[in-house]
């Protein structure tokens, strides 16, 4: 028999307890290691991956890629993901100004993305993905927004910002988050459009909370076990033997012996009363001003403060953060007077059954707020799997492109060469918006792909997203027009702005094909182009 082929391999950064390396690892990637500073979240994750024997707690600000390149054995690495901490965006924080507006405070935690790039930079990994909160788009006015993608892309990367909504991968959770990707420079394709859900996770977007937790066994406030038996009659009610329900398929109920982590905290007599005045899906706040509700704990009449949140049963649940361990206030069972047990909280997360926490409650609930949903995990790692494997594809000489296409009619006309490709650009890049409106889809489509073969290292979906600071860069042939001007955040040369917004135009007007919107024929013909001009032709020279 021969040897199975190699899985492509990961280093997990700002690891956490382990939910993006869960992921990938669900969508077949090997991880060489993991890294995080949080000594419990670190615990968790060797409690989970055995396999992985290098999983480190390291502070990244001190530890080098040099020395986890000497431990892993290779600088061979094919992706890297992580999520640098994200309470230095947090717009949870927006209120006091910590994070946004003229008093942002300054925070050492903004700062970590850069040590995400310095591993990038030492393992040159194809791909790699950076995961954070929303946030990062408006903090410091956009400023590491930018810098993020700015950077990336001087280390030889097209770097493209994705905003994913987890509720649309298969989570029964309210979390919306930024994902940053980085694509090498020599690697062809794109990530385009949004990610598609895990396989397995197809049928189950738009799962509810109740659909994650409400079959587990009925606790009163402070009740509960870290170990305990399931409840299956109650189970059998919720799920009524139906094998491909979300507990079998996502939360993998059979592959648990023993129900874990489902221990609720205790409650005042307060609280405990003011929850039961709360009906699902409904807030103390919404409860007050609608119903007249009037609650025990003390509050200003004219400030009236969303201080408790019963979760609804038919709906997802609210964001999933780390000051979950401080009081669970915002997260009510949706029919039990109590809050959220931290197994509970990891359901919603998407972790299986079988995971374990080994730590104390405060510190579960935690590792929980803090890690990216394994579902999530999983729809990266496949999406990057299907570029990789195209990308392979066309570099053994297939034309073929791959990505998942909604439509297909392409009007496809690449320059046949360099030359050919500058006076195409330059015709289309004198034209005014009205004049490029005015052309038909095949005239248009000769300049976009001429764009794209003279600058294989920008991506379509940063057309649109340029900030509003510019740079200079070195351009020997401007072939008529000055390119020379870059916007910083997105790269893309001034004088084409235009160009990729009457491209997104007739996209979205459903006008121009995926095919031929996202030309991975063009692209890669550029590619090669400058690949065997090594640096020596005009072309080469201006589409750097």
């Amino acid at each position: 028999m021969k040897n199975a082929p190699a899985k492509p391999t990961f280093i997990d950064l700002f690891c956490g307890c382990g939910g993006f390396s869960l992921g990938m690892k669900n969508a077949e990637f090997e991880c060489l290691a993991a890294l995080d500073f949080n000594k419990e979240a670190v615990q968790v994750f060797k409690a989970n991956f055995p396999e992985v024997k290098q999983a480190l707690e390291k502070d990244l600000t001190k530890f080098m890629p040099e020395d986890l390149e000497a431990l892993i054995g290779t600088k061979h690495v094919d992706v890297i993901v992580g999520g640098p901490p994200c309470q230095g965006f947090s717009q949870a924080r927006q209120v006091d100004g910590a994070n946004h507006g003229p008093r942002m405070v300054e925070d050492a935690r903004r700062h970590l993305y850069q040590r995400f790039l310095a591993f990038v930079a030492h393992f040159q990994p194809k791909v790699f993905v950076m995961e954070n909160v929303l946030g990062i788009r408006s903090a410091s006015g956009g400023d590491y927004f930018t810098r993020v993608q700015a950077e990336g892309r001087k280390l030889g990367y097209r770097v493209v910002p994705r905003e994913e909504d987890a509720t649309k991968l298969g989570v029964p959770l309210n979390r919306k988050r930024q994902l940053f990707i980085g694509i090498r420079l020599d690697v062809p394709g794109y990530l385009a459009g949004e990610l598609m859900p895990a396989p397995r996770a197809a049928n189950h977007v738009g799962v509810t909370l109740g659909e994650a937790i409400m079959d587990l066994p009925v606790l009163d406030a402070g009740g509960g076990a870290q170990e305990m038996e399931y409840d299956l009659e109650r189970r059998a009610v919720y799920v009524e033997g139906n094998r491909y329900h979300y507990i079998h398929r996502i939360l993998q109920v059979s592959s648990a012996k023993k129900l874990t982590a489902h221990v609720s905290r205790p409650h005042s007599k307060r609280d405990l009363g003011d929850f039961a005045k709360l009906k699902e899906g409904e807030n103390c706040k919404n409860a007050h001003l609608l119903r007249g509700v009037e609650f025990d704990f003390p509050y200003s009449k004219k400030s009236f403060k969303d201080r408790y949140t019963r979760q609804h049963r038919n709906r997802p649940c609210s964001t999933i953060v780390a000051h979950l361990s401080k009081d669970g206030l915002m997260f009510i069972h949706p029919t039990q007077l109590r809050s959220l047990t931290p197994r509970e909280a990891a359901r919603v997360q998407t972790f299986p059954d079988w995971f374990q926490f080994p730590v104390p409650r405060t510190h579960q609930f935690r590792v929980i707020g803090n890690a990216v949903p394994p579902l999530v995990g999983e729809a990266v790692g496949h999406a990057v799997a299907n570029l990789l494997h195209s990308a392979e594809s066309l570099r053994a000489g297939s034309t073929k492109n791959i990505l998942p296409f909604r439509r297909s009619r392409s009007k496809m006309r690449l320059p046949e060469n360099g030359v050919q490709a500058l006076e195409m650009l330059a015709a289309l890049a004198s034209k005014t918006r009205h004049e490029l409106r005015k052309l038909d889809d095949g005239d248009f489509l000769s300049g976009w792909h001429a764009l794209l073969y003279l600058y294989p290292g920008l991506h379509p979906d940063g057309a649109l997203d340029h900030g509003n600071d510019e740079e200079l860069v070195q351009v020997t042939d401007r072939a008529g027009m000055d390119f020379s001007r870059r916007y910083t955040r997105s790269g893309w040369p001034v004088a084409l702005e235009l160009i990729g917004r009457e491209a997104w135009r007739r996209y979205d007007a459903n006008s121009i094909s995926d095919d031929d919107f996202y030309c991975v024929e063009a692209q890669r013909a550029g590619m090669l182009l400058n690949e065997s001009a090594q640096g020596n032709s005009i072309v080469c020279r201006i589409a750097i």
